[in-house]
């Protein structure tokens, strides 16, 4: 038997359908796929099956010194057990193996994971390593035609950053956890890539916070020929000679604006043309298709993530490269040609071929693993992709595009005004030749109208006007640009910088979109530059990319690197142990300042965010035991409290963070406080406990001997069910009864509810319509309502969709890494799912579980 291994399930399952000419049939063992045709098996992993850790004895937090971990042993142990015992099941047979993983430093090692699994059953069979860059049919049957050998020495390199990682950031984590009395679910963590990141972060904030703006004025001009007006500005000459728009004499300023507002012409004074190439871009690195995808709206997460689907699907090459410049057995043509004919990108591509030579544009990175991102010739259907995953491949169809058009050309059109001493000027530009622009809409073609004139002319000044402004602080790193930065200064891969940010998110570093640090992510890092500036330090990081690099040219070996990084961290050890105290005293008072909103009403001690055993949110006072005073929150989301006052309570605004659902809650005080005014609005029968209810006995499946939620029997004059305002925020239909009956229907968070007059025929309730935008929802009677949705939900897909938060996407991702039931999710370790499973933090695997629970 020969067997196919490859990196995960949809690989398998789109190698097996082009190896097996689409008849490879698929079976489950141990509850994973595996496909098979003929004499051959192809299974997928789930990226790594395996994972280093400490041996148990270490695993204690408390009974352990974190030092201790600096000299411990490494171990592998499975994380997908499944996975791990169907590949030892189907290598026992095997006389050939093929190892079918990506072809980087990641899937390197994936591989060196699955060939050790192979032969702890199974000495003497064949393995063999195929490399692809696209899971197309012609490259990958070429691939497997011309099989290679494992790259021990790459493979090596991943395993490096594994183990260095692993001591680093457990080491680490522990000591300032500890010292800061913060474990459970909330632990600080630290990280190699991670902490020297969260500097740069912190760096530029600390920028912002510091700049002091300074005041300056600018004086504009409305100047018209005939009817055709146009807008000048006012320049003079500085120091150096240069032009200069930025007046910063206040009284300066108003002379010059007083004397151009008493003019009613200016002169032409001179008149100047040139003309500009505007060269197409290079081909997409990682880099740079994170940026492009950002520009229209995707985190650099949530771009790779799709990117990576993508390419699993053959679509587009591999999505992980540095390089720039297009391999020399790529025919631009023939992929042009391939395009013709489609709906979307058909004319565009029988334009580019009209051209008589095609020569692709280059970057300045060329390296010999993988091509630039580009599309292959196996082109999907719109309808094949969801929205985003067209609008992604969009992108890379019309960035190849763009490497293969022509230049674009501007004209320039410059005028200079002269109004008595003072001079305007007037930049026109106007796009000649949009180029490639027609084909790759993403970058701005705004034109610039200034008209023809001539110099000596006499034009009329209709208007004057004058700006105050200030100038502004450097603008915190979008994600896009916080990766370029990484990039230049060698921290991370390309591989694991988007991952790095997620983490930094994930663990509560840092919020928002373009993020910003929290007074956490401040505090470690000011720990970090006082104690042991080793763990901020990016050249600490790049130091240690680089021996993985030289590991991976043989110039080096594991052992080496692993132990010369523990020595490092033995030294920065020796600087943090005699500052743990005052470590901790500084990370306790930024994390109570990160949670804080406010005055307490009563005690006058902060109201805090807090997390109760069940997992819920809630604000209650810092002056427990003696002060008991608590406020609700939503209980969907995670809370970030927002820079915003509440003008009345004097709190800080709260942001629940759920995904797409995120919203704003606002003050809690506030919430609460509308909830306790609000008057409930009745609409109708409870249907458990009020007049008419349905009697026991007559309910479907139910024991007639059932009584009401308290235990009680149903009476005939019980409760009703009313709209209720709840003080988290949330609204609901629920029984007037309640605590003792807790009959209750889920209604939308925003909007304006009506009650109708119509009312439905089955339950007897009114129709209820919400007010949330251009036109009212229909919601209905709300026990059909509630009922169409849960069918809804039952006939959509897997149980696991049945969990609030995991939708059809996120369910097929889940299953690809081996978590394909509730039950499945319960036993799975949440940093292992994660890990596997793209878009997915530790946080929301934990709170499935939770619900699954």
């Amino acid at each position: 038997m020969d067997l196919i291994i490859t990196e995960k399930d949809n690989a398998a399952r789109r190698i097996a359908a082009i190896l097996s000419g689409d008849s490879a049939e698929v079976e489950r063992q141990n509850g994973v796929n595996v496909y098979r045709w003929g004499g051959t098996r192809c299974i997928g992993l789930s990226g790594h099956v395996v994972a280093v850790d400490f041996p148990s004895e270490y695993s204690d937090w408390r009974d352990v010194e974190p030092v201790e971990l600096i000299g411990a042993d490494v171990e592998k142990t499975p994380t997908q057990e499944n996975i791990v015992r169907t590949v030892r099941l189907l290598a026992r047979d095997a006389n050939r193996v093929t190892i079918a993983t990506d072809y980087d430093r990641e899937g390197e090692l994936i591989g060196k994971e699955a060939y050790e699994i192979v032969r702890d059953v199974n000495e003497e069979s064949e393995i063999d390593r195929v490399r692809f860059s696209s899971i197309t049919e012609g490259e990958v049957k070429s691939a497997f035609d011309e099989p290679d050998e494992i790259d021990f020495d790459l493979a090596a390199a991943g395993e490096a950053r594994q183990i260095i990682d692993l001591v680093w950031g457990a080491a680490l984590t522990r000591f300032l956890s500890l010292s800061a009395r913060q474990l459970g679910d909330d632990f600080i963590s630290v990280g190699r890539v991670q902490t020297p990141t969260l500097k740069l972060i912190v760096d530029r904030e600390r920028e912002i916070e510091a700049f002091d703006p300074e005041a300056y004025w600018e004086i504009f001009a409305d100047v018209a020929k005939a009817e055709e007006s146009f807008d000048a500005q006012y320049y003079y000459l500085d120091e150096d000679d240069n032009e200069a728009e930025r007046v910063w004499d206040e009284k300066r300023a108003e002379t010059v604006y007083e004397e151009l507002g008493g003019a009613n012409e200016a002169g032409v004074e001179s008149v100047s043309r040139r003309t500009r190439t505007d060269a197409p871009p290079a081909p997409f690195n990682t880099t740079q298709f994170i940026r492009a995808a950002s520009s229209i709206g995707y985190s650099a997460k949530r771009a790779m993530s799709i990117a990576e689907d993508l390419y699993t699907a053959g679509y587009i090459t591999y999505p992980r490269t540095d390089n720039t410049v297009y391999p020399e057995d790529l025919d631009p043509r023939e992929l042009l040609d391939a395009f013709t004919g489609n709906r979307t990108f058909g004319e565009d591509a029988e334009s580019l071929l009209e051209s008589d030579e095609i020569n692709p544009t280059e970057g300045d990175e060329e390296t010999t693993d993988h091509p630039p991102i580009h599309p292959t010739e196996e082109l999907p259907t719109k309808g094949e992709l969801s929205d985003a995953e067209w609008e992604v491949y969009e992108l890379v169809v019309r960035r190849f595009f763009a490497t293969v058009a022509d230049s674009a050309r501007w004209e320039h059109l410059k005028v200079v005004l002269e109004v008595g001493e003072h001079r305007l000027k007037a930049n026109g530009k106007r796009l000649v030749e949009p180029g490639y622009h027609s084909v790759y809409p993403y970058f701005s073609t705004n034109e610039n109208f200034v008209p023809d004139v001539e110099e000596g002319e006499t034009l009329a000044l209709t208007e004057v006007r004058i700006e105050d402004k200030e100038t502004q602080p450097p603008r915190r790193y979008g994600q896009s640009r916080l990766i370029e930065t990484m990039e230049s200064m060698g921290i991370g891969t390309k591989s694991t910088r988007h991952n790095t940010i997620e983490k930094l998110y994930d663990r509560g570093y840092i919020e928002n979109d373009p993020p910003r640090p929290t007074k956490l992510a401040t505090a470690v890092v000011e720990a970090g530059e006082e104690y042991a500036d080793r763990v901020v330090s990016e050249a600490m990081t790049a130091q240690l990319e680089d021996d993985m690099q030289a590991i991976a040219a043989g110039e080096k070996d594991l052992d080496e690197v692993a132990g010369e990084s523990r020595e490092m961290l033995e030294r920065v050890f020796d600087d943090l142990m005699e500052s743990r105290e005052e470590i901790g005293d500084h990370l306790q008072k930024s994390l109570k300042a990160d949670k804080t909103l406010g005055p307490c009403p009563e005690s006058g001690h902060d109201l805090l965010v807090r997390r109760s055993r069940q997992g819920s949110y809630f604000v209650g006072c810092d002056g427990y035991p003696d002060c008991e005073y608590t406020l609700p929150l939503p209980n969907t989301g995670k809370p970030l409290i927002l820079d915003e006052t509440c003008e009345e309570h004097d709190l800080r605004h709260m942001k629940m963070l759920a995904g797409r659902g995120t919203f704003v809650h606002g003050c809690p005080q506030c919430k609460a406080d509308e909830a306790d005014e609000e008057e409930d609005r009745i609409i109708g029968a409870c249907p458990e406990c009020g007049a008419g209810a349905i009697p026991p006995a007559e309910r479907d499946g139910e024991d007639p001997e059932a009584t009401a939620e308290n235990g009680q029997p149903v009476e005939a004059d019980g409760g009703e069910l009313a709209i209720k305002q709840l003080r988290n925020g949330s609204r609901l239909v629920g029984c007037t009864r309640y605590p003792d009956c807790e009959y209750s229907l889920p209604l939308p968070r925003r909007g304006d509810i009506e009650i109708t007059d119509d009312h439905c025929e089955e339950h007897g309730l009114p129709e209820l319509l919400v007010h949330s935008g251009d036109e009212p929802w229909e919601l209905g009677c709300p026990i059909c309502n509630y009922r169409e949705y849960r069918e809804r939900e039952s006939d959509s897909g897997t149980d696991l969709e049945s969990i609030e938060g995991v939708g059809a996407k996120t369910a097929e991702k889940l299953a690809a890494a081996g978590v394909e039931s509730v039950s499945d999710l319960q036993d799975a370790e949440a940093e292992t799912v994660a890990d596997e499973v793209d878009g997915v933090s530790v946080d929301r695997v934990r709170k499935w579980q939770a619900k699954a629970g």
